[in-house]
């Protein structure tokens, strides 16, 4: 059955039990009406008070911290009660089993959320941020996904709006001014203006991505076989997460580890060794699979004495058994540990240029369609002489930057977004 908005949903915000709290949410039209059959006579509204919870033959459930938010001020937009249970496993399983059976249903993952966004409370943009919230695993991740949770994306999605608005409004105006056999050109300063907001929305397409920071920078590690790739992966990564052998072509598919260092998300790749010829066709396989992932590398390593493929680190491994590189090639043991550090920090100093900035606004995969779709539009309308077409093509942009923010968003797009949440969200 397909959840539906006049139920009255609950669930466990805190985290899963045990713990010192656990905070149950009840929210919809009858959250207050559920409430007040185990607890009696509510609070005043934002007023924590301690009550007894009691079920329905009067059974001692807990006593309990009881805060009430009426709707359509509330984190759902809706009637919403918080119960500030003591967080142990049976209790509540004892609440969750009492709310049940008198009438509420267990919330869907992100369905808390979803209704926020249905209720005006949050945009989709929003949403997006606080999903990336509960994903984050690193601080510059945290402030970016925070950023986006309190508005930063809708904000400059909706001045840019604003924006194509007036331009909209000057056009239309100029249209009813026009006769119906000559239609004029954009009114003077306006095919300035639209050009000026279509460079600024390619200034913010330019930066990097949002989701480097929660995927990671993808590291590639690639060379002929035995050329140490596997030993250096597991000195970068600290613990032995490839097996390391002296037979060549031991690792025969990419193994992958992330990686967090100094605040940066690597995803480290290792790779088959790229060996010219083969006869196994299975090597031939992780050959070819090694080929594409340092296609699509971030950072390549390279580890190998031929000259690297342009744009990589070209490293010279296990500088403790060999002579010096003379060719500037950054030297290392992975054994010893000699040159480690200096790798990192050579990572680190390419990884920042990949990441988005503290003070750039970074949009994901699916915001930079809609406003790549949008500048186009909007540079489009400013080198139009037909006002009737200017019109059209602004009027594509006011669509695709709603779709940003989810006022054109699709029931299956939103189902895959709030997939990613936790029940109590």
């Amino acid at each position: 059955m397909l959840p539906r908005a006049s139920d009255t949903i609950f669930a466990v915000a805190s985290g899963p039990p045990p713990a010192a709290i656990a905070v149950m949410r009840v929210s919809g039209p009858a959250a207050f009406t559920l409430a007040e059959t185990f607890v009696g006579a509510l609070p005043a509204p934002r007023r924590a008070s301690l009550r007894t919870l009691r079920g329905g033959d009067g059974t001692l459930l807990d006593r309990a911290l009881v805060l009430v938010f009426p709707g359509p001020n509330s984190a759902s937009g809706e009637d919403l009660v918080e119960l500030h249970l003591h967080g142990g496993r049976a209790v509540v399983a004892a609440v969750s089993a009492a709310l049940a059976a008198s009438g509420g249903r267990l919330a869907e993952p992100g369905e808390f959320t979803r209704r926020a966004l249905t209720n005006g409370r949050i945009d989709l943009a929003q949403a997006e941020g606080l999903g990336d919230l509960l994903m984050a695993e690193t601080e510059s991740a945290r402030r970016a996904a925070l950023g986006t949770a309190e508005g930063a994306v809708s904000r400059r999605i909706g001045a840019w709006g604003v924006r194509l608005l007036e331009a909209s409004a000057l056009i239309e105006a100029a249209l009813d001014f026009a006769d119906e056999d000559d239609v004029g050109e954009l009114p003077p300063g306006l095919p300035a203006a639209l050009a000026a907001l279509g460079e600024e929305m390619r200034t913010v397409l330019a930066a990097p991505p949002v989701e480097r920071l929660r995927d990671g920078v993808r590291v590639v590690l690639a060379g002929p076989p035995n050329a140490g790739k596997s030993t250096l992966l597991n000195a970068l990564a600290e613990r032995e997460a490839a097996i390391v052998s002296p037979i060549a072509g031991t690792t025969r598919d990419r193994i992958e580890v992330p990686v967090v260092r100094d605040g940066i998300a690597y995803l480290l790749i290792d790779t088959a060794g790229l060996a010219e010829t083969t006869d196994d066709p299975i090597e031939a396989i992780g050959i070819a699979r090694a080929r594409a992932a340092a296609a699509e590398a971030d950072i390549l390593l390279w580890l190998d004495d031929s000259p690297p493929p342009a744009g990589a680190l070209w490293l010279h491994p296990r500088a403790d058994e060999r002579p010096p590189a003379l060719d500037g090639r950054l030297a290392l043991s992975a054994r010893t540990g000699a040159g480690v550090d200096h790798l990192w920090s050579a990572l680190a100093d390419r990884a920042r240029a990949l990441l988005p900035r503290a003070d750039q606004l970074a949009l994901n995969a699916r915001q930079r369609q809609h406003v790549d779709h949008a500048a186009e539009a909007v540079l489009a309308a400013s080198a139009e002489t037909d006002l009737l077409i200017a019109a059209e093509q602004c009027r594509l942009a006011r669509r695709a930057l709603d779709a940003v923010t989810g006022a054109t968003g699709t029931e299956a797009m939103l189902d895959a977004l709030f997939s990613r949440f936790c029940i109590g969200k």
